[in-house]
């Protein structure tokens, strides 16, 4: 493949996103960088304190908390003043030139850091982490001299090698990808705020190869991660009153555990119809359906998303879909991302599917489960995409109606098969004036779906309190979309106890009374349970 380098045990190559900056990713442009610390466990006075700073999709906050995990159990501490660090690690994005540019404008900050040091103090370690590590290795370490420390997705565990190497004055680095390297052994030390969502990896890499993707090459090889893993670290959020997590993966549902041998020869799936795939199927293994039913028992007070699915793996048994319908506590939520309405653009995108065999998953989606959620990824302005093409974009838009969407204009990368084949040639106005009519579409698609929820009552996980108002809570309903309500005394619809005000994991029904493309607004009617509100509905 292009770009491809011998390396140590696997050599990397082919996949695809539709991560696409999911959920409540630290938003490209800013540092996501670390919320609220607990304090530090086991650390000793005087250790070396990292202050670590991620970009880009949920993939990279995972990440992030393994890294940490692992610089936990080697001695160093954890910081949120960016002055007190003595390592400093970005976690980084390479999924379009914006998230890149963040990184090289981020940098130049740092070298006046890094500058400014008293001579007391041991020199500033600067690290870049992840994605675009994996991509400009050689210019990262030439064009940036301040950077000490270059470590790729896979390269986590080497990190206190890497910083040892660092201490003694010479960069550092180690960019190889792996064929079978999950992190399984490393549970993540989590950082989210409050504490009441989780993202849990179930695989790593993508084999999917869509002709835009820069996945394959930053990423690696597909993997999954042994099912005992997943579940032992779904358990012990349970235990810490986590409330919903979401099983993370660049291609959730062609998740394959060949780590227990008797299921190692069972039969491939068939793909959904109309639905095509560059490689091979692969045999055997525990699969994703297998692996969501498990989840889903462990904890029926906790709720479980997933994302992101690629459209082309869902099989006809449905058994995804079904479980979905049947489980009280699976949201009733789905990521179908798109990329375009224009089956002459999926073709050269190779997603592996048509305009119309996706539109047939989507009305199969909406029979299975009455009442889901959808959301989907869009590029505007992909190789040699027409006026015509772009206004069936619009059009697939209205029809599906999305609660939530993510819209970008095309960006081309290097090394990916778009690069070496098809010519960027919408010019960058062009993209911008069809992004901003996708985006307007699907803000008057959401709102006319959202309005449809207007007197309805909804099941709300409380996150805490809204940004705008403190007399406001924040939460999601099921299907994913944020709600704002009063911070009111609440009767509990479980016990005779005393009322009280909701708090962060708590449930509340919620009586919708406004709506917009964004969020629902509306009054709370009492705190409950999930298997309560299921039992009631």
């Amino acid at each position: 493949g292009p770009g491809q380098r011998p390396a140590g045990r696997g050599v990397a190559l082919p996949a695809g996103p539709d991560l696409r900056h999911f959920l409540r990713a630290a938003a490209a442009g800013q540092p996501g960088s670390s919320p609220e610390l607990p304090p530090e466990a086991g650390s000793t006075p005087g250790a070396p304190k990292v202050y670590l700073e991620t970009y880009g999709c949920q993939m990279n906050v995972n990440d992030t908390e393994i890294a940490w995990a692992i610089l936990q159990k080697n001695g160093y501490a954890r910081t949120k003043e960016l002055d007190e660090a003595d390592v400093v690690l970005l976690v980084t994005c390479s999924v379009r030139e914006k998230a890149e540019q963040a990184i090289w404008n981020r940098l130049q900050h740092l070298r006046a850091l890094k500058a400014r040091r008293p001579q007391a103090r041991a020199p500033l370690r600067i690290g870049i982490l992840g994605c675009m590590a994996e991509r400009l290795k050689e210019e990262i370490l030439h064009r940036e001299k301040l950077v000490d420390v270059v470590a790729g997705p896979d390269a986590y565990r080497d990190l206190p090698r890497l910083l040892a190497v660092a201490e003694s004055g010479q960069q550092a680095a180690n960019v190889l990808l792996s064929l079978d390297e999950t992190y399984a052994d490393i549970l993540p030390v989590q950082t989210s705020a409050g504490g009441t969502t989780a993202f849990v990896s179930i695989m790593r890499g993508c084999d999917n190869m869509c002709s835009y993707c820069i996945v394959p090459f930053t990423r690696g090889r597909e993997r999954s991660r042994p099912i005992a893993s997943i579940l032992q670290e779904v358990r012990m959020l349970s235990d810490q009153g986590v409330k919903e997590v979401t099983l993370l993966g660049q291609n959730v549902n062609s998740f394959r555990d060949l780590s227990e041998v008797q299921f190692k020869s069972v039969a491939a799936p068939g793909l959904s119809r109309g639905f095509s795939t560059v490689y091979k199927a692969k045999q055997g293994g525990l699969r994703f359906a297998h692996l969501l039913d498990q989840v889903s028992r462990i904890d029926p007070e906790m709720r479980i998303r997933f994302t992101s699915p690629h459209p082309k793996d869902f099989p006809d048994e449905a058994s995804v879909l079904q479980l979905i319908q049947e489980r009280h506590n699976i949201c009733k939520q789905l990521h179908l991302p798109a990329q375009s309405g224009s089956t002459r653009v999926l073709e050269a995108m190779r997603r592996g599917y048509t305009r119309e065999a996706y539109l047939e998953l989507v009305h199969h989606v909406r029979d299975s489960i009455p009442g889901v959620s959808l959301s989907s990824d869009f590029i505007a302005g992909f190789c040699g995409e027409t006026e015509e093409d772009h206004q069936q974009t619009v059009s697939l838009l209205r029809e599906v109606r999305y609660n939530v969407g993510f819209l970008f204009a095309y960006s081309m990368r290097q090394k990916t098969r778009a690069h070496h084949r098809l010519q960027d040639d919408v010019p960058a106005d062009v993209k911008k004036r069809r992004l901003e009519q996708l985006i307007a579409t699907f803000r008057e698609e959401a709102a006319r779906a959202n309005a449809a929820l207007v007197g309805q009552a909804q099941l709300v996980l409380v996150e805490g309190p809204s940004k705008r108002s403190a007399s406001e809570l924040c939460g999601r309903n099921d299907g994913n979309i944020k709600v704002i309500f009063p911070d009111a005394e609440l009767e509990d619809a479980a016990e005779c106890g005393a009322p009280g005000r909701a708090q962060p994991g708590d449930y509340v029904m919620v009586k919708v009374t406004s709506a917009s493309s964004q969020t629902l607004r509306g009054v709370p009617l009492c705190r409950t349970t999930l298997s309560r509100a299921a039992a009631s509905h």
